[in-house]
């Protein structure tokens, strides 16, 4: 929020929309400082609202720092302060640039959140887990107070090794490092294994907080053509020969944002490519606990030897309780645990006790099972939507939380997304998960679980049929 000052009812709700979506302008340097707000007459008139709200949110703006007011000339975005005689460092600011949809999923203003990464509240934290959460004893084992080994709370990771078990991975609990989430994990990975100048390979599409990552650490990425059943063979070759990267980081199950999985002709490519050209593969893993995910595992194929797995709870237990995983070689997991005691010491290990307990009592099977149950009835219903406005996603359903669909010919995903907001509907663009951004065709990511609200569908049927 862009201000602590509030009213109620609609109009309030449309004043803090209006001053989020300036104030994001500003963040991201469309609106440079010095430029000047439109007039009030000609703001209410382009977001259709009075010119009281329209005042109201420039109020909220200049209260935030963001605007200054100019008697006589109107609103303009205030100077930002030299940091120190020295502006922000390039790599810093185009990685803040590429996570600013993170940012916008931050906020609570809209009403429909289609664009989302999380599912909703009441698919995890509100449902069985919930009441689980606060029982007594759940840090009853071992020494709760103290940092612990640095590769985790071990009855958890020995649970996981388990779990690997299941799904043809074979690792001891000594090739498990314990993370606060996947993102964390990425963050220890290229911190340890890459050098600024260095070059990656990258999903495009693919996650964007990870280009943040790369982009702050002065990596260079490539982006690999994502096709309905994966990377592309042929593109991942052809770029692996042209670049000689370090890493390849994916995605092989229920892929954000194109939701597709990889096939078991292309892991087979995928694997051999990479052994071939001598680079490894990161493969995020974060809908590996959901029943409704099956599929190749890059991972199980290649059994650790040249892929470093990472897993979390976040997108199945709870996005607020930050554990996720490393799966890799004992050599690599050494290495990053050297890293990790450096910048974190540990891990929460409450939260991992909280979360091994949860498995061995029961209640996370329980919870994914009533999980999988509203996957498949909201996917289902999603794609009845979408048939009847006459769009059809990227590649078919695997399980996971997200539809990819590529907009008709001359429809701007950017200007897509900035419509909808001005109507309280949050649109994930697909021009933010694209690594070359310009030649990327328009597109949005639609999460299911909160793709509920008729007025989405009526948005999407107007806005693509113009």
């Amino acid at each position: 929020m862009v201000d602590g000052k509030r009213a109620s009812g609609p109009l309030a709700t449309r004043t803090a929309q209006i001053a989020e979506e300036i104030a994001r302008l500003i963040e991201t340097g469309a609106l440079q400082p010095g430029a000047r707000l439109a007039s009030i007459r000609r703001a209410a008139q382009q977001f259709r609202v009075s010119k009281n709200t329209v005042v109201d949110a420039y109020d909220r703006l200049v209260s935030a720092g963001l605007v200054v007011s100019r008697p006589g000339s109107g609103f303009a975005v205030r100077a930002r302060p030299a940091e120190g005689g020295r502006s922000r460092p390039r790599h810093v600011a185009e990685a803040v640039d590429i996570a600013s949809l993170l940012s916008a999923q931050l906020e609570e203003s809209f009403a429909i959140r289609v664009g989302d990464g999380r599912p909703p509240a009441s698919w995890m934290e509100e449902s069985e887990v919930r009441r689980h959460l606060g029982l007594q004893g759940r840090l009853r084992s071992g020494r709760g107070d103290g940092y612990g080994s640095a590769l985790g709370h071990l009855p958890l990771r020995q649970r996981l090794a388990s779990g690997l078990a299941e799904r043809d991975i074979a690792a001891s609990p000594e090739q498990i490092l314990m993370t606060f989430g996947a993102n964390h994990a990425l963050d220890l990975l290229i911190r340890r294994l890459l050098l600024p100048g260095d070059t990656v390979l990258v999903d495009d599409p693919g996650y964007y907080p990870l280009f943040a990552k790369l982009t702050l650490a002065q990596v260079t990425m490539v982006g690999v053509a994502r096709t309905p059943h994966g990377p592309d063979p042929d593109d991942l070759a052809a770029k692996a020969e042209a670049v000689r990267p370090k890493l390849f980081f994916t995605q092989s199950l229920a892929h954000n944002p194109t939701g597709s999985s990889i096939s078991l002709p292309v892991a087979h490519a995928v694997l051999t490519i990479a052994e071939r050209a001598g680079f490894a593969i990161v493969d995020d893993d974060p809908f590996s606990d959901l029943p409704t995910v099956a599929g190749v595992r890059l991972a199980a194929l290649d059994q650790l030897r040249n892929v470093i797995s990472v897993g979390t709870f976040s997108k199945t237990l709870s996005a607020s309780l930050r554990c996720g995983y490393i799966a890799a070689r004992p050599e690599t997991i050494a290495s990053v645990a050297e890293l990790k005691m450096l910048t974190t010491v540990n891990s929460s290990g409450h939260v991992e006790r909280l979360v091994h307990g949860l498995i061995e009592e029961g209640h996370y099977r329980r919870h994914l099972k009533r999980l999988a149950a509203r996957i498949r009835n909201a996917t289902d219903d999603v794609l009845a939507r979408l048939a009847e406005i006459g769009l059809e996603p990227f590649s078919g359903p695997t399980g996971g939380y997200y539809l990819y669909l590529r907009l008709p010919d001359g429809v701007s995903d950017i200007a897509l997304a900035r419509e909808a907001a001005q109507i309280g509907i949050f649109i994930a663009p697909g021009s933010v998960f694209s690594v070359d951004k310009q030649t990327r065709p328009g597109a949005i990511r639609v999460n299911i679980g909160h793709a509920d609200d008729p007025r989405f569908f009526d948005f999407l049927h107007r806005a693509t049929r113009r």
